[in-house]
């Protein structure tokens, strides 16, 4: 009698349904699922998708990755770890496709990087904390000669994306800054300034006659604040852009549970 229980024959398994048993096949798994998607005879959203198309689709897996992270949901997290992987094979497989690069040129130019960016690792050189291992990331980083437009080399702030949420933004410029032996807000003044900007944006308002030019003052002051605060809260270790966003989603929280006794906005 045949015995229906034994397993199929992986070999007669299409190598895109085909488990992977190590990282390795894994990657080839996914590079070939995309692959064959973007076929002739593949899907027909997956085949005119662009780089620029890819943007929203990238974007918003990153974000619902970090929600994930910020939960205790491992199947949700892994999915998630997934999603965005996805989009790094499908961008590189376009890339492949215009004969400009491929994924494996990626792994390892990422991988080069790291070694040579970390030698207290894999060169013996030693370091002393945190601070000179960031300090040499930095220092090598010049001596590799990265140029920008017309030849000249890249500024500290080149690493920082234009497109980061804004307080984000603020505090990685201001630790690139201060990588580069120029800080925009010395550590002993940070909270200073916070109340004096207060004060100054208080000023503004009063002052205010309710002009284009009077409203755009009071936003410069005000944006002004919100970078010292950005500042003081870099000094004390903590990630204003996640300080933010966890007291929204406390007071969110709490407001739904107010609505949800009828005590809504409009009572």
């Amino acid at each position: 009698m045949k015995d229906t229980n034994r397993a199929k024959d992986s070999s007669a398994v299409p190598p895109c349904e085909k488990t992977a048993r190590t990282l390795g096949e894994g990657i080839e798994r996914l590079d070939a699922v995309v692959a064959r998607l973007r076929a002739p005879d593949g899907c027909p959203w997956d085949k005119v998708q662009t780089l620029e198309s890819l943007k929203p689709c990238l974007m918003e897996e990153c974000y619902e990755l970090l929600e994930k992270m910020a939960s205790n949901d491992l199947a949700g997290h892994k999915e998630e770890l997934g999603d965005v992987l996805l989009q790094i094979v499908f961008q590189a497989g376009i890339r492949r496709d215009r004969g400009e690069f491929s994924l494996l040129d990626a792994i390892n130019a990422v991988c080069d990087k790291l070694v040579r960016r970390h030698p207290h690792v894999f060169a013996g050189r030693k370091v002393d904390g945190v601070g000179d291992v960031l300090a040499n990331w930095e220092s090598i980083k010049k001596s590799e000669g990265v140029k920008g437009d017309g030849g000249a080399p890249k500024s500290a702030l080149a690493g920082v994306p234009a497109n980061l949420p804004s307080l984000l933004k603020a505090q990685r410029v201001q630790a690139k800054a201060a990588r580069g032996g120029y800080e925009p807000l010395p550590k002993a003044e940070s909270r200073r300034l916070v109340g004096e900007a207060l004060s100054r944006v208080d000023a503004a308002a009063a002052a205010s006659d309710g002009t284009a030019e009077a409203k755009d003052g009071v936003k410069r002051e005000f944006g002004r604040l919100v970078f010292a605060l950005a500042a003081y809260a870099r000094f004390l270790d903590i990630d204003a852009e996640t300080a933010l966003k966890n007291e929204t989603d406390a007071f969110a929280e709490k407001f739904l549970a107010v609505e949800g006794r009828g005590g809504g906005a409009g009572r």
